[in-house]
């Protein structure tokens, strides 16, 4: 079966999310709608509407117009077997000491690693994107430096490879947050399938905006893969959070923006350790000063 996208951005969140809700309303109703802010530290946002049958153009150029953004570009999308795809195209990745497999791979994990089942349906943050595989390479360069244990936090887990990762190595619970609920739900399913339901706890939360993420405070290791603007903005909440002498581990940062990142989390208390960049994308480790 054919389906379509419309697909269009702007500036502004506020904006976007107003358009969203917007297109909910059209005829014939869009099977999905999502609001995703660009990685390419443009400051756009992107909003896309995703329908089983061609969708209403004329509607789709006066909700464009009434928000003052540029038209919806529409796209058939061909049917094909998407999970079947991304498990031809998943290669595992080894990040050091982790192992990032599908159930399809589980028979290629090599001796004395640690494996990290992600389904190919679940397929965001799955170790291939920069930004995941810098962290996890982080974090290994971390336990060879001699981090043994501690308070974790994981924050805007996505998949909750990183989370799990953690929960290999130190004896309590890792916390594992996402302000979106269905990406907490994809994550306590990748964790039930690693066999980690007793070792990471998975919530929704906007940033450090929970009481359970403030009972476990203060942290010795703190994942943030998030963006660049989160990032900034969750600065010095992150650092009361963060024991001294703790460390963050720090993506989602486009190389042309790391400096501004590196200058507003040295202000917060910070010291950076270790600068790692894969492509595009650069993964800081820090450590907290005071």
């Amino acid at each position: 079966m054919t389906t379509y996208s419309a697909l269009t951005t702007m500036p502004g969140e506020e904006t976007a999310i107003a358009l969203s809700e917007a297109l909910e309303a059209l005829q014939p109703e869009p099977t999905g709608v999502g609001v995703f802010e660009m990685e390419d530290g443009s400051g756009l946002w992107e909003v896309g509407a995703y329908f089983d049958e061609k969708p209403d153009t004329a509607g789709l150029a006066i909700l464009a117009v009434m928000n003052g953004v540029k038209p919806f570009v529409i796209s058939e999308i061909p049917d094909q077997d998407w999970v079947a795809h991304v498990r031809r195209e998943l290669a595992p990745v080894a990040a050091g000491r982790f192992f990032v497999h599908g159930s399809h791979d589980a028979d290629k994990v090599p001796e004395n690693s640690t494996p990290l089942l992600i389904e190919a349906a679940m397929a965001f943050g799955t170790g291939h994107h920069g930004t995941t595989l810098g962290c996890l390479r982080a974090f290994d360069r971390l336990i060879d430096d001699g981090f043994m244990d501690g308070a974790v936090l994981d924050v805007g887990c996505g998949t909750a490879v990183l989370a799990m990762a953690a929960a290999h190595i130190v004896s309590q619970p890792v916390l594992a947050s996402d302000i979106d609920p269905v990406a907490v739900d994809v994550a306590q399913a990748n964790v039930m399938a690693n066999g980690l339901d007793n070792q990471v706890i998975c919530l929704t939360a906007a940033g450090f905006d929970a009481p359970a993420l403030a009972q476990a405070a203060p942290y010795d290791l703190i994942f943030a893969n998030i963006l660049k603007g989160p990032l900034i903005r969750l600065a010095p909440e992150m650092s009361a959070a963060t024991q001294v002498g703790g460390k963050v581990i720090l993506s989602g940062i486009l190389n042309t923006q790391a400096p501004e990142v590196v200058e507003i989390y040295c202000a917060n208390g910070y010291n950076v350790i270790h600068q790692d960049e894969i492509i595009e994308w650069t993964t800081l480790t820090l450590t907290k000063l005071s």
